[in-house]
């Protein structure tokens, strides 16, 4: 035999090895988890759901998928996985789209089991499964009259969007990031340990969990605080690209001189299909407005118009998530200081360009999301968290999303995004617009922590030596530490 055979001999044998290995362990997995919890191999019922993902291209084909339905399980889960190395995911949503971060050839978890929920009125405050998705906590509240601080549009789970980035909504300026709105949660450590941790109960990994990323264990209920909800104003708006001058100067009048926290607002500069268009979200935490405040946006002329006074759910859902839901995608970000004339057209230019040079490459949409905030936002609640680092800043985050349909532009689709954002960043700098921190959730893979996590980056390396000195969340996707 060849040199060159039996290397090759070789390394086929440990690819069987490890899968073999990978399968054993789903099995002592299926045998030591209560009847509660169920392990679901390839050809299940359940399994294709469980790997699913929002972008196709974030998905992997999990040697097994496990449903866990209480903290011990989870236990049981992290223990097998832990003795034998084996890779593994947890997926709440399924929303974040880099491959790997919650997906997994190895054991992959779903939280989807726990969808829990129960409201004290008496606190008010609601505990909350991490496997929820928050369309479904706005609606059992509702009954209440009583909603949170949660994600801006549908499908998107609990757990991810408070532990992998803090959490922005449209009731930030309000209440701050949904990560601020924690009072307290369950997690089961690397080792099996099953914890509750709040501001006085273990505060330096209370302040990890909200935005540090999936580097701490695995999350299985929040306590959140719960604030008035009546109906609220808004929906989305969705104009020519021959608007944007009209557009871009109302954003920039709203950033400029909005004093109001009940508001909210997002502009994207897209082409969809070829298509220039500009899609802006409007939101007011009320039934109606006051006078003057978005007749900048209402006056312009228009392709779509789904604005009107709605229940919470409703606007939530009706966000245009659907139009790219399955197919392939990543997002990227930068964040800035202010939001200025020269950053919008930047913004305007970097879509109609990439657009025109990624068409023959099956590109769907690219859109460019500005998400301007009040100082405000960063200053309510328990500001000790991962995410963001320096509250002292005011942090506009922008969204950079690409989707599109052919796996062989893998590659260069994830080079456009990073060449836009790099340029983006280096037209801000040179206008005297100081870059921020990074909002996880929107960050590509492979970008530096400091980037994100800025100084507080020594003090969670430090958190995560002591609760999993052997790196178990190693052996799981994500921003590393």
């Amino acid at each position: 035999m060849s040199r060159l055979s039996w290397l090759s001999f070789f390394v086929v044998g440990i690819t069987f090895a490890h899968a073999a290995a990978t399968v054993d362990v789903c099995g002592t997995i299926a045998r030591r988890i209560s009847d509660k919890s169920q392990v679901f191999r390839p050809g299940d019922s359940q399994y294709a759901s469980d790997i699913e993902h929002f972008a196709l291209s974030a998905e992997q084909n999990a040697t097994c998928v496990v449903e866990p339905a209480c903290a011990r399980d989870v236990a049981t889960i992290l223990q097998i996985l832990a003795n034998d190395r084996t890779k593994f995911a947890v997926k709440s949503g399924g929303h974040n789209l880099n491959p790997g971060f919650s997906s997994t050839s190895g054991v992959q978890i779903s939280m989807s089991r726990f969808n829990q929920l129960k409201y004290n009125p008496q606190t008010s405050t609601v505990e909350v499964g991490s496997g929820m998705i928050w369309d479904d906590v706005y609606n059992q509240l509702q009954a209440h009259n009583v909603s949170v601080v949660g994600a801006r549009a549908p499908g998107i789970g609990v757990g991810g969007f408070i532990v992998a980035g803090g959490g922005y909504s449209y009731k930030t300026n309000q209440y701050g990031l949904a990560a601020d709105n924690v009072l307290s949660m369950e997690v089961v450590l690397p080792d099996g340990l099953i914890k509750t941790v709040s501001r006085l109960l273990d505060r330096e990994l209370f302040f990890a969990l909200r935005g540090g990323g999936n580097n701490f264990g695995v999350v299985t209920k929040f306590t959140l605080k719960t604030h008035p909800q009546t109906d609220v104003w808004g929906g989305s708006i969705i104009y020519p690209a021959t608007e944007f001058a009209t557009v871009s100067a109302a954003v920039l009048n709203y950033t400029s001189n909005n004093t109001d926290i009940k508001t909210g607002l997002q502009c994207t500069f897209a082409t969809l299909q070829g298509q220039g268009i500009i899609m802006v979200n409007l939101f007011y935490d009320a039934p109606i407005p006051p006078p003057g405040l978005f007749d900048s946006f209402l006056d312009i002329t228009s392709i779509s118009f789904d604005i009107s006074t709605r229940s919470y759910l409703s606007l939530v859902q009706s966000a245009n998530t659907d139009l790219t839901a399955g197919l392939r995608g990543i997002y990227n970000t930068i964040s800035h200081t202010d939001v200025t004339e020269t950053l919008v057209n930047a913004m305007q230019n970097e879509t109609t360009f990439f657009a025109s040079m990624l068409q023959s490459n099956g590109l769907v949409l690219n859109g460019y999301v500005i998400e301007p905030f009040l100082p405000e936002a960063y200053h309510h609640g328990d500001t000790d968290t991962a995410y963001p680092p320096n509250r002292n800043e005011n942090i506009h985050p922008m969204n950079i999303y690409y989707a599109w349909a052919n796996e062989e532009s893998d590659t260069i689709m994830l080079k456009a995004s990073r060449q836009t954002a790099a340029s983006l960043q280096q037209i801000a700098l040179s206008n005297g617009i100081l870059a921020s921190a990074k909002y996880p959730n929107y960050a590509i893979f492979q970008t530096p922590l400091e980037e994100m996590y800025g100084g507080n980056l020594p003090r969670l390396r430090a958190i995560k030596r002591l609760v999993d000195p052997f790196d178990v969340m190693g052996s799981t996707g994500g921003f590393k530490l």
